[in-house]
C-alpha cells in the first residue's frame, strides 16, 4: 500500500520507513552469511575463498545493476511526491525498458568475461575453478536479481518499505533451505549455493508482480503509457547510469584489493571473505538510512517542501551516528565469537585478521553513516555529479592502499582501504550537501513569498 512521506516528524517518518529496509538489509546480508557457512563449513576453507574471490567481479557488475535500478526509481517517487500519476506510471515504463536492456548485457558480458576476470586479478588456481563456476552461474540469475531490486525500488518510491522486506523474507527463507539442500544433501557444491540464490530471487519477483497487480492500482500500467519516448529515457539514463557508474567505481576498487588479497594467499581471501560478511551486517543499518533518506528526500522534493528536506536529513545523520556507534561497539567487542561461527576452530590466523578488519572499520562506522545519508540526500534531489565522484575518490584510496599500504603492511594495510575510501568521500559530500541545502533555503523563501 502506498505512503506519503510528506506529512509527519521528519526523523520518526524516516526511521519508520528505514526499520523495514534494515530489516531487510540484515535479512540479505544473513543469507549471505549462510551461504558462506554452509560452504566453509561443509566444503572446506578454500571453496569459501573460491566464493570470496568472485565477490569483486560480482559487484562490479551487479552492483552497477543496483545502482541503476536505484536511479530509475527517484523520478517515479518524485512523482508520486508530486501527485502526478500520469508522469509516475510512464517513469516505471523508462525503468522496465531500461532494466531489460540492462539485464540482458550485464548476464551477457558476465557470462563470458568471468573466468578472465578471475585470472585477472591473479585469483590463486587452486581456486579457480570453483570461483569460475560460483560466477557463471551468478549471472545466469542477473535478470531475476535486477528485476527485484527495480520492483522493490518502485513500491519504495511510494512509500511502502514494508512489502518488499515480506518478499525478501520469504526469498532469503527459500535460499536458505535450497543451499542447505544442494550443497549439504544434494552434494551440488558451488553451483548449488549460487543456483539457490537464483531460484529464491526469482521467486522474490514473481511475488512482487502479483502484489502490484492486486493491491496498488496506483502501479497499473495502460497502454499508452508504454508509448516510451527518448526524453523519459534520458532522465532515467542521467539519474541511473551515474548511480550505477558509482556502484562499479566502487567495484573496480574492491577489485585491485581482491587482487593484493590474492597474492596473500588463500587464509587472507577466506578472512577477508568471513570479515566482510560480518560487516556487510553492520553496513546494512547504515545503508538502510541512506536508502531511506533518498526516497524522503525524493518525494518531499517532488512535494515542493524544501525546508522538510534539509531538517529530515539532518535529524537522518544524527540517528546515523547513533546506530553507527552502537553497532561498532558491539562488532568490536563480540567480533571473535561471531567469526568462529564461519570457520570453525582451528584457524587462529584467520580468525585474527578477520576480528583486526571489524576492530578498523568498526572505528569508522560513524563516518560511513555520514556519507550514507548525504549521498543520499543529493540523490533524491536527482544531483548526481558529487556522489559519483566520491565514487572515484573511494576508487583512488581503496587502490592506493591496496597496492601502498598492502604491498608494506599485508592484510593489515589493505584492511584500511574502506575507512581511507569513507573518509575522502564525506570530505566531497558534505560540502555539496551545504550548497544544496542553501538552494533549498532560497527555494522555500521563493515558494513562501508567492504564496503569501
Amino acid at each position: 500500500m502506498s505512503k506519503t512521506l510528506t506529512t509527519g516528524t521528519p526523523w520518526r517518518v524516516i526511521v519508520v520507513f528505514a526499520i523495514p529496509l534494515l530489516i531487510g538489509n540484515v535479512v540479505q546480508q544473513l543469507y549471505q552469511v549462510v551461504d558462506a557457512m554452509v560452504v566453509g563449513q561443509n566444503l572446506g576453507v578454500n571453496p569459501l575463498a573460491a566464493v570470496g574471490t568472485t565477490g569483486a567481479i560480482l559487484f562490479l557488475l551487479m552492483g552497477f545493476a543496483w545502482g541503476m535500478t536505484t536511479g530509475f526509481a527517484i523520478p517515479t517517487a518524485q512523482a508520486f511526491g508530486a501527485g502526478n500519476f500520469v508522469a509516475l506510471r510512464r517513469s516505471i515504463a523508462s525503468g522496465t525498458a531500461l532494466t531489460a536492456i540492462a539485464s540482458l548485457l550485464v548476464t551477457v558480458l558476465g557470462v563470458t568475461f568471468s573466468r578472465p576476470l578471475l585470472q585477472l586479478l591473479q585469483t590463486p588456481e587452486s581456486l579457480l575453478n570453483d570461483a569460475t563456476t560460483f560466477a557463471v552461474v551468478s549471472f545466469w540469475g542477473t535478470t531475476a536479481t535486477m528485476f527485484f531490486n527495480y520492483l522493490s525500488a518502485i513500491i519504495r518510491a511510494i512509500g511502502d518499505s514494508r512489502t518488499p522486506l515480506i518478499f525478501l523474507v520469504i526469498s532469503c527463507a527459500v535460499n536458505v533451505a535450497l543451499v542447505i539442500l544442494m550443497v549439504k544433501y544434494l552434494h551440488l557444491g558451488i553451483a548449488g549455493a549460487a543456483g539457490a540464490t537464483i531460484i529464491a530471487q526469482a521467486c522474490s519477483v514473481a511475488l512482487c508482480l502479483i502484489y502490484v497487480r492486486r493491491a496498488i492500482p496506483v502501479l497499473h500500467m495502460r497502454r499508452n503509457d508504454w508509448r516510451i519516448n527518448w526524453q523519459g529515457l534520458s532522465l532515467h539514463l542521467r539519474l541511473g547510469l551515474p548511480m550505477g557508474f558509482q556502484a562499479s567505481i566502487i567495484a573496480i576498487g574492491t577489485l585491485a584489493v581482491q587482487i593484493r588479497l590474492n597474492l596473500l594467499g588463500e587464509e587472507a581471501v577466506a578472512a577477508y571473505t568471513t570479515a566482510t560478511r560480518v560487516d556487510g551486517l553492520a553496513n546494512a543499518f547504515l545503508a538502510s538510512l541512506g536508502l531511506a533518506a533518498s526516497t524522503f528526500v525524493a518525494q518531499n522534493y517532488g512535494a515542493g517542501l524544501y525546508e522538510r528536506v534539509r531538517v529530515g536529513t539532518r535529524q537522518c545523520a544524527v540517528v546515523a551516528s547513533i546506530v553507527a556507534v552502537t553497532v561498532a561497539v558491539l562488532l568490536i567487542s563480540c567480533g571473535d565469537y561471531i567469526i568462529h561461527a564461519f570457520v570453525g576452530r582451528g584457524n587462529s590466523e584467520v580468525v585474527s585478521m578477520a576480528h583486526y578488519f571489524l576492530v578498523v572499520n568498526g572505528l569508522f562506522y560513524i563516518v560511513l553513516g555520514i556519507l550514507f545519508v548525504t549521498r543520499g540526500a543529493l540523490q533524491g534531489l536527482g544531483r548526481v555529479l558529487v556522489p559519483t565522484l566520491t565514487g572515484v575518490l573511494e576508487l583512488v584510496l581503496r587502490v592506493a592502499a591496496a597496492t601502498i599500504l598492502g604491498g608494506t603492511f599485508g592484510f593489515a594495510g589493505v584492511t584500511w582501504a574502506n575507512p581511507l575510501a569513507w573518509v575522502a568521500a564525506v570530505c566531497l559530500l558534505i560540502p555539496a550537501w551545504l550548497v544544496a541545502r542553501r538552494h533549498l533555503n532560497e527555494s522555500s523563501v521563493r515558494l513562501a513569498s508567492v504564496r503569501s
